[in-house]
């Protein structure tokens, strides 16, 4: 009944090799009882519906049935079912009607597969360039460029999986996050194909010093002490450095923007200059995006931000830490609540941010799911009068009941 809630059905699907409920994967499970998914799909089981009603008695019934030698249940599944007293639970494909949700979670599922693969190469090469090592620069390219491709036409998939992602601390994948962020951005901007595809080449090379220095000190669970902050501080310029041996392969720009990330738009950044120039536009956006990426992930040395708080703190930094017009645009693109952020509304009804609307960055478009009966599309934009954004709900707290839905 708890798991029910208000419904009267409880679907569990499989598509793929993917365990999925609603529109959440269970992607860490779906590892876990890979045997048990295979066996489910061999009987031809794809979807187990569980309906109000169902007993202790039923699902023990239900346990038995699936260890059950298939020779033994026949061609009847479900009138074995009944046979053996189960009538709240029905088992089969995927229905019609489902087709829809099946090509959704088959496209999360892609989505996460190229993403996790993409972090895997970039991976290897990252760390062979640390080492002074030969990498495949074409394979690099290759990764990268189709990340690209697949962004500009579903950019929506990538903020979903950020919102999935948004617990790894990895360093990895806020270097990856960075540089498809840099990219999206970049293009949004109007940069053209081969620009945008230099700038997140850049992005992700741009804290390769950061990984020099030291991978113990980025994982430090304390703050950095004096010395190990100036230490850090040295990462921009070894990072140009090594990116240096490889401006055959990588081009001028990664080694421009490893440099200058640090910078600042007012100068008043690191390393220090014997002149002044600004930095160069690519690394005022990897900059922006990088600070962008890192306030809503959550670090072990930082407790998470909620979005509004992320967007006044920026804002204090406009044109100081960043170039006025690109943070402006910025919010404009990614909103103060970003897609797939889980929101309370001033009516305290639960919603989760679908859409940006770039002329109010403050109303986006959601979709109402708590009161059932409130449930719905809703563009709060055409209700700012009388209905607005509260707060957001950490996906890990009080808004995880409503994260299976994002």
């Amino acid at each position: 009944r708890n798991l029910l809630g208000e419904r009267s059905e409880l679907v569990i699907g499989i598509i793929g090799e993917e365990l999925a409920f609603e529109k959440e994967i269970f992607f860490d499970l779906s590892k876990s009882v890979k045997p048990f998914i295979q066996y489910l799909k061999e009987r031809g089981i794809e979807r187990i519906a569980f309906t109000r009603g169902i007993t202790k008695e039923e699902l023990s019934a239900f346990i038995i049935f699936l260890i059950t030698p298939k020779d033994e249940i026949g061609p009847g599944v479900q009138e074995y079912l009944l046979n053996k007293g189960i009538k709240n639970i029905a088992i089969g494909k995927i229905k019609a009607g489902d087709n829809s949700l099946k090509k959704e979670v088959l496209d999360s599922v892609n989505y996460l597969r190229q993403y996790e693969d993409s972090l895997s190469k970039i991976s290897v090469s990252l760390d062979a360039i640390v080492k002074n090592e030969a990498f495949d620069y074409p394979q690099l390219k290759y990764t990268l460029g189709n990340m690209m491709e697949n962004l500009f036409k579903s950019y929506q998939e990538f903020l979903k999986l950020a919102a999935l992602k948004r617990h790894d601390i990895g360093t990895f994948v806020h270097l990856l996050n960075t540089a498809v962020l840099s990219m999206y951005f970049s293009f949004r901007l109007g940069f053209n194909k081969d620009d945008v595809l230099s700038i997140g080449m850049a992005a992700l090379f741009h804290d390769i010093g950061k990984i020099y220095v030291s991978g113990q000190l980025i994982k430090s669970p304390d703050k950095l002490s004096d010395e190990e902050f100036e230490m850090m501080k040295s990462h921009t310029e070894l990072g140009s450095d090594i990116l240096l041996r490889h401006t055959r392969q990588l081009g001028v720009l990664p080694a421009i923007v490893a440099f200058e990330h640090h910078l600042r738009y007012d100068l008043r950044g690191y390393p220090k200059l014997y002149f002044a120039a600004r930095p160069h536009i690519a690394s005022l956006i990897v900059s922006l995006c990088d600070v962008y990426d890192a306030l809503n992930a959550r670090r072990s040395y930082k407790k998470s931000y909620p979005p509004e708080f992320i967007h006044s703190l920026m804002l204090k930094e406009k044109g100081k830490m960043f170039e006025p017009e690109l943070l402006e645009k910025l919010f404009m693109i990614m909103g103060v609540w970003p897609v797939g952020t889980i929101v309370s509304l001033t009516d305290k009804s639960v919603a989760i941010v679908r859409e940006e609307n770039e002329d109010d960055i403050f109303s986006p478009k959601v979709e109402v799911v708590f009161p059932f009966d409130k449930s719905g599309p809703l563009d709060l934009r055409m209700k700012k009068e009388e209905l607005k954004i509260e707060s957001a709900l950490d996906a890990q707290g009080e808004g995880k009941k409503y994260y299976h839905l994002v």
